[in-house]
């Protein structure tokens, strides 16, 4: 079978290599997705912290089991899946509260251990979720990202009739616009600095989309809610002029949530930040109820992914799919890889 790896930055060889045997606890899954996301692509420009090369890339996984090891019971030959690509010990204290994204030895596929990226993968079955078959393989491959955005909605508990500013009008924070709406949001309001992400955010449920480029960050925020401000701002940018946003301009006694990595040392204003007696948030990751909730959420019609899947790359053209997100960044948002077809 193939594998992708990337030998170092911008380079991915293709390699032939044994079909994986099966240890206990495992199934083996055909690939048929894996999409691309800005972690990947710091990756590709050799500009992510915590990953060396060679590498075998692929977290945002779909495709269908092929295999079954002993001792997997609640899986089956033909499922369609997604996985979670966390690799944990279980025996930290995070992992033995239930916290196993922020495991003290946490390891992800595609950056710190081997991703997805082959023609068949092995991965321990508790790693793997199925999807409704109704799903496409496309929309199985989205789950990730959108489990993202379930979690950070989730650290703040429930978000019904709040007024909401989401910073950032990528894949993720027009995933969250949708989640947050879903999920009871009073208005959303999404910034940014392109108006194609602007508009394609409106047309997945955004209430206003202010182009900071032409309006000022506070007057928009008092034109879409008032003088009582945001509920809530998430930072799906993460610079430290976002950031600065988000505290200058908030309520007091507000909320804010960080979702995006920071690539360098922030500069954060914490005098202001103790001022106003803000709750600075952070969310990583998921765990597995966010995934479930992800495609019931996907299921009931309200989140829709097809509008931020932008192009289609085959296999072996991953090097020309980062070279098309390289030339068309504004205007590109989730770009899949067909690691297999349809066909069994």
């Amino acid at each position: 079978m193939l594998q992708s790896v990337m030998v170092s930055p911008g380079k991915i060889e293709f390699r032939e290599v044994e079909k994986p045997e099966l240890k206990s606890g495992q199934v083996l899954i055909k690939v048929m997705r894996i999409g691309i996301c800005g972690s990947d692509i710091h990756v590709n420009h050799g500009k992510h912290p915590f990953t060396k090369y060679p590498v075998t890339q692929g977290h945002e996984v779909s495709g269908k089991i092929v295999e079954v090891a002993k001792g997997v019971e609640h899986l089956k030959v033909g499922q369609k899946v997604t996985i979670e690509p966390q690799v944990v010990c279980g025996k930290c204290h995070p992992c033995r509260t239930g916290k196993y994204n922020l495991c003290e030895e946490l390891k992800v596929m595609g950056f710190q251990t081997v991703g997805a990226g082959s023609e068949y993968f092995a991965i321990d079955a508790k790693n793997v979720t199925p999807v409704p078959d109704h799903l496409s393989y496309d929309e199985a491959a989205m789950i990730e990202p959108l489990a993202v955005t379930v979690h950070a909605a989730n650290r703040v508990g429930d978000v019904k009739d709040k007024d909401i500013v989401v910073i950032g009008a990528g894949p993720i924070g027009i995933l969250l616009v949708q989640t947050l709406k879903a999920k009871g949001a009073r208005k959303v309001m999404v910034t940014d600095i392109s108006c194609y992400r602007l508009e394609l955010a409106l047309k997945c449920g955004a209430d206003f989309a202010v182009n900071t480029k032409n309006e000022d960050f506070a007057e928009a925020v008092l034109r879409c809610f008032g003088p009582d401000k945001a509920d809530i701002i998430y930072d799906c940018a993460g610079n430290n002029i976002t950031i600065g946003q988000a505290i200058r301009h908030s309520r007091k006694g507000s909320i804010i949530v960080l979702v995006a990595v920071f690539e360098n040392m922030a500069t954060v204003d914490l005098a202001t930040l103790n001022d106003k007696e803000l709750d600075l948030n952070t969310t990583m990751m998921y765990r597995h109820e966010d995934y479930l909730e992800a495609i019931e959420l996907v299921e009931a019609g309200k989140v829709s992914l097809t509008p931020l899947m932008s192009r289609h790359f085959a296999f072996k053209d991953w090097e020309k799919a980062y070279e098309y997100i390289d030339n068309n960044r504004e205007t590109t948002m989730k770009v899949l890889v067909d690691v297999n077809n349809d066909e069994d």
